[in-house]
């Protein structure tokens, strides 16, 4: 009876240390007063609307700015080149030597010292530059899972009312979960993620978002789809290259920069377990343009100047073709296709994903068919020919492909 009682002991001594670890993840005591600012990689030094927003939430002229280029191959190039940008719009930015690839430096000893982590904390925005996100977080998070000062002093500035700044692989670091060692896009719909395509990110933006980058250029709405269904996501935001989202305290988002950010909803989305490969239904699309806002919270939408009287009449369509595409994960093509259709006599759009030269389940390929319903609005912009278009249905259901053989 001793024995017994004294191995409960032990065990629950066990489970109050495993829980007593603070995960990196781990939701802050105080809500954040701060924002965020989550670019798709590529963000050249020319689009200063985003530099400057960057500067003007980390306080203004004159603001402090952490840069992290831990993702980063060469972690000085690379940081140096971002403390210059952000100077040159009136920041004081300064490069924090924290990198697993910075030579001649103990990333672990540095991820613990006082007085970098004092540095940060003192600072108005942190930004974090783009590489490998892997990087980052193995620089970040102790291996027991729990913040590192550095880290800890990361989340106050976030805390107090600072900016957090990330691109590319700093974008991917915003969510509880990232992509990790990814496949093609077409091998994660082909194979699915139940390796090591995931990994556990920083979390900045909450538990209820994926994040993904480079979107629209690499046609990743598509490798959002499965892991946001493994993961349990019912709502992700994947942003476009030289183009941002903030997303303030009150989880209002605003769009910054060349193009946009594209929402999947999968609140009513099914699956057919029926089917083995990849399948979804009732998925919901809503693109966001340049100076769109969008509150996540109440699920409204608000259009830029120049779409404020461009509200699309479903009964005056501007297109009449069919949309189709033969390579539906091709530069821009989601996009395209959505464009078109919101403004379409059309009611539906078919694109077709196969697999590239060398990639596996080459008799495989999948339809994602676009479906404009009662729900779906569309704002056409005064000034270009840009779209916003909200509430687009998607399916996706996998294809038998036959191949040609050539002698």
């Amino acid at each position: 009876m001793v024995r017994i009682v004294r191995a409960a002991m032990v065990m629950a001594m066990s489970m109050s240390m495993m829980w007593a670890v603070t995960p990196a993840t781990a939701a802050p005591e105080v809500t954040p007063k701060g924002a965020l600012v989550i670019a798709g990689g590529a963000v050249r030094s020319d689009n200063t609307v985003i530099w400057q927003r960057v500067v003007q939430l980390a306080g203004g002229p004159g603001a402090r700015i952490a840069v992290l280029p831990s993702a980063s191959g060469n972690p000085a190039r690379a940081g140096a080149y971002a403390a210059d940008t952000l100077n040159r719009q009136g920041a004081q930015a300064f490069v924090v030597p924290l990198a697993v690839r910075m030579k001649d430096r103990d990333y672990r000893r540095d991820a613990e010292d006082d007085t970098i982590a004092q540095s940060i904390r003192a600072a108005g925005g942190v930004y974090f530059s783009g590489g490998d996100q892997a990087l980052i977080t193995q620089a970040l998070v102790r291996p027991d899972g729990s913040r590192s000062k550095v880290l800890e002093a990361i989340w106050d500035v976030y805390r107090r009312g600072g900016v957090i700044f990330g691109t590319s692989a700093g974008a991917a670091i915003m969510s509880t979960t990232m992509y990790y060692e990814a496949k093609t896009v077409f091998g994660t719909l082909s194979e699915g993620v139940n390796g090591r395509e995931l990994a556990t990110g920083l979390g900045f933006v909450g538990d209820d978002i994926f994040i993904d980058q480079h979107l629209l250029a690499r046609g990743r709405f598509a490798r959002m789809l499965p892991a946001m269904l493994k993961k349990g996501y019912k709502l992700g935001i994947g942003i476009d290259e030289n183009s941002a989202v903030v997303i303030n305290a009150q989880r209002e988002v605003e769009v910054l920069g060349y193009q946009g950010a594209l929402l999947v909803d999968l609140t009513r989305a099914t699956v057919n377990s029926d089917i083995k490969n990849f399948n979804l239904q009732n998925a919901r699309l809503s693109y966001l343009d340049r100076g769109d806002k969008y509150d996540l919270k109440l699920r409204q939408y608000t259009p830029s100047e120049d779409k404020v009287e461009g509200k699309v009449d479903p009964a005056k369509p501007y297109y009449s073709d069919p949309v189709f595409s033969a390579d539906v994960l091709g530069h821009n093509t989601i996009l395209i296709m959505m464009s078109k259709l919101v403004d379409s006599s059309q009611k539906e759009a078919i694109g077709i994903a196969t697999a590239g030269p060398g990639e596996p389940h080459q008799e495989l390929g999948f339809e994602f068919k676009l479906t404009r319903d009662a729900t779906t609005t569309g704002y056409a912009s005064a000034a270009t020919e840009a779209y916003t278009v909200l509430n687009m249905r998607l399916d996706v259901r996998p294809l038998k492909i036959t191949r040609p053989w050539y002698q």
